[in-house]
Formats: structure tokens, sequence, C-alpha cells
């Protein structure tokens, strides 16, 4: 029996098992290969690897984490969990069982691509999420910003750091005329009309074109489309999970424990808001530390 399986082997699983391997724990991680920011050419804003390719970053550190004998990576699919603290049993696609005393959870979330011709195409490229992994790179130039909520008006705000030409795309939505009011103020124009296609070429926006008939170019696009968990074990399981603008995310305490003692959770399937690279690895430190502590006898 191995003191934790890890599920999920991005950022956060792979933090976590560095930790647990550096304390001499048994620990196997389970990963599928597919981590969320696949589609981004570079990782930005990260310390000590800053524009380096997110999958050139991950083959790295499985490469160091080779050196430690008591961690075993296995590419599989978790289908199932059972048992209880002290006693978790893992079924992989594969047919394989494991068992380990405690859990870590670190499967992530996958957006939930629109289905605006163009859209899945450029994620990545020239549609993305965060300022803080893209925006210096496309700082000062034309932004336009895709409104999902009440929370767009803070990103509308937000992006004025980094450029003075940005463009707010309603998509339909009836914006409260307070806040209309306000970006108007910050001369931030709104654009009416659902979006029906985004025109690019190889994953670069030309324009962005609405049923109005209307077509605005822009050189980059901020969409925060909503998304799901990887897999659905936190279901199986009954952890207690929180609404966020975008979807569902687990709810942990201060340890990173879910609601089921001896299951941890880390990344993107946990955080709320402005997920990273850089969150997702100290989330998943954290989680191998305190599930290494837990079993302190």
């Amino acid at each position: 029996m191995d003191d934790v399986i890890i599920i999920g082997g991005s950022f956060a699983g792979l933090a976590g098992a560095l930790q647990l391997g550096r304390a001499r724990r048994k620990v196997t991680v389970l990963d599928t290969g597919l981590p969320r920011n696949r589609f981004a050419h570079h990782s930005h804003g990260l310390l000590g690897h800053d524009h380096k390719p997110p999958l050139d970053i991950l083959a790295e550190a499985r490469q160091q984490l080779a050196r430690y004998p008591t961690i075993r990576l296995v590419g599989a699919r978790a289908d199932s969990v059972s048992g209880a603290i002290d006693d978790f049993n893992v079924l992989t696609g594969d047919g394989e069982s494991f068992g380990a005393r405690r859990l870590i959870l670190s499967y992530g979330v996958a957006d939930q691509m629109s289905d605006v011709p163009g859209f899945a195409e450029s994620w990545g490229t020239s549609i993305v999420p965060c300022p803080y992994c893209d925006g210096f790179e496309v700082a000062g130039q034309h932004w336009g910003l895709v409104w999902s909520g009440p929370q767009s008006h803070n990103q509308a705000r937000l992006f004025l750091d980094w450029t003075d030409k940005l463009t707010l795309f309603a998509d339909g939505h009836d914006i409260p005329p307070d806040i209309q009011a306000d970006l108007a103020r910050r001369k931030i124009p709104v654009v009416d009309g659902r979006i029906t296609e985004i025109a690019h070429h190889k994953g670069h926006i030309a324009t962005v074109n609405l049923d109005t008939g209307r077509n605005v170019a822009v050189d980059i696009l901020f969409a925060h489309p909503r998304n799901k968990p990887s897999a659905s074990l936190h279901e199986s399981l009954g952890l207690a999970t929180v609404d966020t603008p975008v979807g569902i995310a687990l709810k942990v305490d201060e340890r990173r424990q879910t609601s089921t003692p001896g299951i941890y959770a880390a990344g993107d399937l946990t955080t709320p808001f402005l997920p990273s690279v850089t969150t997702a690895s100290w989330q998943g430190a954290m989680a191998g530390i305190f599930a290494q502590q837990s079993m302190l006898v």
C-alpha cells in the first residue's frame, strides 16, 4: 500500500509528489497526460520558467522526480475510488487497483468551449482568460473582452493597466445601466449583438463577427468560458463544493483537506479565481506536506 495516491499529474500533482518523495513517502501519481494549459505555447509569470512551453516544464519536472525512488508515475485514468482514511482503493481504466492511506485530487478542470466557429481553434493562442499570464506580451494593443457576468466589470477595469484600447462585447447579455455608465466614463466601448464567428488565421484573430452585421478587429480576445472538473470522482465521493462564476470548485480547509478525512485537493479543481501554474504548484506542495503530516504517529 502507498502512503498517498495523487490523481492528476500536472503542476499541482507533481508538486505534491515532490514534497512526499523528499519525505521518503511512497506515492503513486495517476495521470492522463492532458493538462489544462496544453493549448498554450508558453507559460508566463512562473518564476524560473517564464516564457517556457508548459509541456516542456512538466517533462522536466517528471525527469527530476525520477531521482526519488518512492515516487511512481503511472499513465492511467482513475475510474473509481472506494474506502476511507488509511485504506483507500483506486481502480484505473486499465483495471489496475492501487491502495493508499491518503488521496490527493489534482485532476483539474476542462474549459467548456463556446460553439462559436473559430473559438476553440483560437483558444490558448489569441483567445485567453488571464491578463497575468498573457497581458504583458500584448500590452498596448487592442484588447477585446467577452462579457460573462458581473465579474467582467472588474476585469475591464483591471485590463486598463495593460492597455488603453479595450472593447467589451456584450454577446447578448444585458449589462446593468450603472456599469455601462462606468464603462463609458472609462472610455471603454460596449458592442451589442451576439458573437457569431471568430475570424482567424491559424488561431490568430482577425475579427470578431456579430449577428448585427458588424465586424470588430482586435489583437487579442479575453473570455471566461465555464469549466467543469476533468473527472467526476468528487461526485461519487460526495465531496463538498463551492459555486464560482464559471463552475464549481472543491471545498478545502486551510490544510487542503476536503470534506472527507484523508482526501486532499489542489490546483484548478479548488481555485475559484485566477488559476495559474504558480497557484497550482504551491497548493500541490501544501497538499503533499499536509497529507504527510496527517500520517505522523
